[in-house]
């Protein structure tokens, strides 16, 4: 059963990667009508908390049903829920609040999209491959 969750877990996490991939994308589509991307981004934000919060209940649904210990591994998970879970809300309040109809402050906000997206990728990625690291036994968390 601990298997199946864990691949639950996992399917999730890459799932989780390809949606921010996507999301990358966004201002790219919204670049005709600049006033979509309140709304674009509202939708991208619910999917964004609905995936990470899977992720981190099947994440705690392993750690209760395999008996695994509070590691740093996990702490550092949780830590980067935490961090992505905050970004994501900030991001969505600066594109809520912001004149996109202002090409400047919208050119400003199509950037802090991708960076912002680009840092969130890299967390995961990160998070990935310490996991698959620590799986082999390279490193141990």
């Amino acid at each position: 059963m601990i298997e199946t969750i864990l691949m639950t877990h996992s399917l999730l996490t890459k799932l989780f990667l390809g949606f921010l991939v996507g999301g990358l994308f966004m201002p790219m589509m919204t670049a005709k009508n600049p006033q979509s991307l309140k709304k674009v981004s509202l939708i991208y934000t619910f999917i964004f908390q609905a995936i990470i919060t899977m992720i981190a209940f099947a994440g705690l649904v392993a750690m209760v049903v395999g008996e695994y210990p509070m590691s740093l591994a996990i702490i550092l998970m949780i830590v980067i829920w935490a961090v992505m879970m905050y970004i994501e809300i900030r991001k969505h309040k600066l594109v809520k609040i912001a004149n996109l109809e202002n090409p400047v402050t919208y050119k400003l906000i199509r950037g802090v999209f991708v960076k912002v997206g680009i840092v969130q990728i890299l967390l995961v990625a990160a998070m990935v491959v310490l996991m698959v690291l620590k799986a082999k036994g390279v490193i141990s968390l």
